[in-house]
């Protein structure tokens, strides 16, 4: 949409006055225990580059993207940073690192703290998904940016979901409570995009420990809204998957020279 089309700056949402930068917050300070021992899962090597890399320039693919944000452990901020400079990134996008907290959401929240004034649409994206395309990354950019103030990329379940009681003994018997309407139902990726100002007032009004940050969204009381997701956008956590990630990689570079 071209600037003579747009609407007045009093009728447009928070995410597209003034300015329409957006940056990518990626925090990677987790150990990835689920993935066994050795480095944190975001340094683990998928194709012969670490995880990290490949969801960095994930975000740098989208034109739309002009600052990244990788959010380090506390203690492996300058490692981090010596591995982005080690590894080719599109030269148009700004890099920064910064330290972690101890949490997914503090991590986060330090990486918004270090945003600079002018970005108003905010990704955060997973580490450990490192193959999301492109084509996912400007969808949910596109959405913030018609308005939405948080938005997330999702599929529809292949399975039918069961609500149990959880067995007071692990791997014990579990009995079923309810079937959820599988129609209904939608496995979130990200991704996820936010209006900047809303997703700092999340953060300063959730303070429960929260797998997503648009579930904070949700608790203000806003819609988030959901755009279609992608196969390749799943998320590195147990051996297996990083076997189908290495799959996807050669498939990529056979075909795609990617």
């Amino acid at each position: 949409m071209s600037d003579e089309s747009r609407p007045s700056p009093t009728e447009m949402p928070p995410a597209t006055r003034a300015n329409t930068r957006t940056a990518a917050v990626i925090p990677a300070a987790g150990r990835g225990v689920r993935l066994g021992p050795g480095a944190p899962k975001a340094l683990r090597a998928l194709g012969g580059t670490p995880m990290l890399i490949h969801a960095v320039r994930a975000m740098a693919a989208s034109r739309g993207v002009s600052l990244v944000v990788v959010v380090a452990p506390p203690d492996g901020a300058a490692e981090v940073k010596s591995l982005l400079d080690a590894h080719a990134l599109p030269e148009r996008t700004d890099f920064l690192v910064v330290p972690g907290g101890e949490s997914r959401q503090e991590s986060v929240r330090l990486g918004l703290d270090a945003l600079p004034a002018d970005y108003a649409t905010v990704l955060v994206h997973d580490a450990a998904r490192p193959l999301v395309p492109v084509d996912t990354v400007d969808a949910v950019i596109e959405a913030v940016r018609d308005g939405a103030p948080a938005v997330v990329p999702a599929l529809p379940l292949a399975d039918t979901v069961k609500q149990v009681e959880p067995a007071a003994v692990p791997g014990e018997p579990e009995p079923v409570v309810a079937t959820p309407e599988r129609a209904r139902l939608r496995a979130v990726q990200t991704p996820q995009g936010f209006d900047r100002e809303t997703l700092v007032r999340a953060h300063e009004t959730v303070t429960d420990n929260v797998t997503d940050d648009a579930s904070m969204v949700e608790q203000l009381g806003l819609t988030v809204m959901v755009v279609p997701g992608h196969e390749e956008a799943f998320k590195v956590t147990r051996p297996l998957d990083l076997v189908l990630a290495e799959a996807v990689l050669a498939r990529r570079r056979l075909n795609d020279g990617f």
